[in-house]
């Protein structure tokens, strides 16, 4: 061989090792991203079969609500429940009997304590303390209203 010519040939071979890593580095890489994208397309068809399962599925029925309790008629209880519209916190039926306007006499303040735990009893009302404070935990409107379970009250006696 001739001496110009080997120079160049020992340079080609370098370059030859160069793209050879070169293209090694680069097959490995596709091999993960061709990896990465078979994991990605077998999740996204995971994806596709819990979507067309979940819409085959049958709509569900909301929970049967309980109807709201009746109240009695006398127009008493629904003043009782008029007077735990203000958030006055617990209330004793001494009180009660103060804010309707009632003679505190032991008569009114039975009668009303007997209101308050016919409400309890009917579930308008719950009890915070045990047969001494009830507290509403919801309201039920009179006979003539649409019902309205967002309103809270608190009653104690």
């Amino acid at each position: 061989m001739d001496a110009q010519v080997t120079p160049l040939l020992e340079r080609i071979d370098a370059r030859e090792r160069e793209i050879g890593t070169a293209a090694e580095d680069l097959r490995a890489q596709i091999d993960a991203l061709v990896a990465r994208l078979r994991e990605l397309d077998e999740e996204m068809g995971n994806l596709a079969v819990t979507r067309k399962t979940l819409l085959a599925l049958p709509p569900t029925a909301p929970e049967p609500t309980d109807p709201p309790p009746v109240l009695p008629a006398h127009p008493a209880y629904q003043q009782i429940l008029d007077a735990f519209a203000d958030p006055v916190g617990p209330m004793r039926a001494r009180g009660l009997c103060e804010r309707l306007d009632l003679a505190v006499t032991p008569k009114n303040i039975e009668s009303t304590r007997h209101k308050l735990k016919r409400l309890v009893g009917l579930g308008v009302l719950a009890e915070t303390e045990p047969a001494c404070s009830p507290s509403a935990v919801r309201s039920c409107p009179p006979p003539s209203r649409q019902p309205t379970m967002a309103a809270r009250h608190r009653a104690r006696w």
